[in-house]
């Protein structure tokens, strides 16, 4: 079954994430059991969703089926090997020991349509896993990290991007809390500016160091791109498409975009196909997360479509075609169509 077809089938959730004291998990605090249910991501018609992401709002997708892996974060550990100096097995334990950072990070699905919520943003906690790859060194020629869930989901990631200076983490907190069960408990992992496929493995127990020619992960087997940087974007939370609003009284027009690893530099509208027009960026935390913005607008009686870019700090707009999600990731702009009376 393709990507779209599995999602379709099971289901979108959500997950959130930040770090707090690391020792509280070393006390028996087994995962509860979850199953994936249906995206609970929505917001009013005329209401923007906070900039840090709920834990109990953020999306989610993966392969369980059925119950999530239920670990015990006494008797969890990671496997490193592979192209490394020496193979390591790193316990919770461990991970205490080492710095604790905390990073604010949009995390996007590559299934998300131009518009859609299988995107989020949390404060997610934990260590650098460029810290714990130190441990184990690296080898010149590794290329692909190999990781793998507790449920043996695998997933592949592009050595540089975890050595390249970006927050690429082991996560055990998301927004203050431990990681919920469904959202990878104990451990899970997250790197800035991937799509989730290819970045954010959850129940990590495993992580290879290896060439991109020796393997194909899970999703990669299935067609999708073996590297996949999360595309500009940007999306109109408000008003929604359908929305009436009142002729000739001035409405703020609101929403988010992302461009990661650059940085959003500029949100532009514009109506009915015309001139863009700039709108005010709010609240953001870096290139990494995605960046809260609004415009005033007054509208004239009868229908409107609204569309939205987005520009990044290297002067590039999002890009415009109409692309597929397949195999890494939809492109074009998002509109909502209303009326107004």
């Amino acid at each position: 079954m393709d990507r779209r077809a599995f999602i379709a089938a099971i289901g979108a959730v959500v997950v959130g994430g930040a770090g707090y004291e690391l020792r509280r998990l070393t006390q028996d605090h087994s995962a509860p059991q979850g199953t994936v249910g249906s995206s609970s991501a929505t917001s009013a018609p005329h209401e923007l969703d906070a900039f840090i992401t709920p834990n109990d709002s953020f999306y989610r997708i993966d392969t369980v089926l059925g119950s999530v892996p239920n670990i015990s974060a006494n008797d969890w550990s990671l496997k490193i090997h592979g192209m490394v100096d020496r193979t390591l097995v790193v316990t919770m334990a461990d991970l205490a020991a080492m710095n604790q950072v905390e990073h604010v990070i949009t995390l996007g699905c590559v299934s998300n349509p131009v518009g859609g919520d299988e995107i989020g943003t949390a404060q997610w906690g934990g260590v650098l896993l460029s810290d714990v790859l130190a441990h184990a060194g690296v080898k010149s020629g590794a290329e692909q990290l190999v990781t793998r869930s507790q449920d043996g989901w695998t997933c592949g990631t592009p050595v540089s991007a975890v050595m390249d200076g970006r927050p690429a983490m082991l996560v055990t907190h998301m927004n203050g809390e431990p990681l919920p069960a469904k959202h990878g408990f104990p451990v899970r992992m997250v790197v800035p500016g991937l799509f989730g496929y290819v970045s954010a493995t959850k129940w990590i127990v495993d992580m290879e160091l290896t060439t991109w020619d020796a393997f194909d992960a899970y999703w990669v087997s299935n067609g999708w791109a073996k590297q996949a940087p999360i595309l500009t974007s940007s999306r109109i939370d408000s008003p929604r498409t359908g929305a009436r609003l009142a002729a000739g009284q001035t409405v703020r027009i609101g929403g988010f975009a992302w461009a990661p690893r650059s940085g959003v530099a500029q949100v532009q509208v514009r109506v009915d196909g015309g001139s863009w027009n700039d709108a005010v960026i709010g609240e953001h935390d870096t290139g990494d997360a995605w960046a809260q913005w609004s415009w005033e607008w007054t509208p004239a009686g009868g229908a409107h479509v609204l569309e939205v870019r987005c520009i990044d700090a290297q002067g590039h707009a999002q890009e415009e075609t109409v692309r597929p999600e397949v195999p890494s990731g939809a492109t074009g702009l998002h509109s909502v169509r209303i009326k107004a009376v």
